[in-house]
């Protein structure tokens, strides 16, 4: 195998494994035996298991990002806007089912973990552009005023809560629930 190849197959088979164990509970030993490769080699291209995590991170935290970055963009109507971001995020969570459940684990990981910290810059650009959002449609909505911080945290869990049930298989997100969902969500806003 190429040494792209194996770089490659490092970052699926790390994130493949976090996903289903837990950054914790994979060791470098296995993710290297798996690969079919030695741990020089991982260390090589990433230098520790930190370091392929933050790889994982970065590679597929792009997509989300990139997508975070339109949904996210007002344009004067907060539930359609909402409702772009809810669909487009759960949308990219059945694409990307993998590394979306790696993110919820990461989001409650301890803050002094070293997941937390290598996933805190995706979780705060995300949570950023939402709370740029709820900040942009107090111009529509006077009485959001000095929220957005906390309607950009409960609007997200609102979604993760969900997308967890999805990627569990306990519930199933057609259109219709996730209106319901938007619905509760808007309507402790709003008032």
């Amino acid at each position: 195998m190429d040494l792209n190849g194996n770089r490659d197959r490092l970052l699926e088979i790390a994130l493949g494994l976090f996903a289903r164990r837990g950054y914790d509970a994979v060791g470098v030993q296995e993710i290297v035996s798996v690969a079919g490769v030695t741990k020089p080699t991982l260390y090589h291209y990433f230098e520790s298991k930190r370091g392929l995590l933050e790889a994982v991170l970065e590679r597929d935290g792009a997509l989300l990002r990139r997508g975070f970055g339109e949904w996210c963009s007002y344009q004067r109507d907060l539930t359609a806007t909402l409702s772009h971001i809810a669909f487009g995020l759960v949308d990219f969570a059945r694409i990307h089912e993998d590394f979306y459940r790696l993110l919820l684990g990461l989001v409650f990981a301890p803050r002094e973990s070293e997941a937390f910290q290598a996933s805190l810059p995706l979780f705060q650009h995300c949570q950023g552009l939402l709370e740029e959002l709820f900040q942009q449609a107090v111009t529509e909505h006077g009485n959001m005023r000095g929220r957005h911080q906390a309607y950009a945290a409960s609007f997200l869990a609102t979604l993760n809560s969900y997308i967890g049930f999805l990627l569990n298989g306990q519930a199933e997100l057609d259109e219709l629930t996730i209106y319901r969902a938007l619905h509760q969500f808007q309507h402790g806003i709003y008032s």
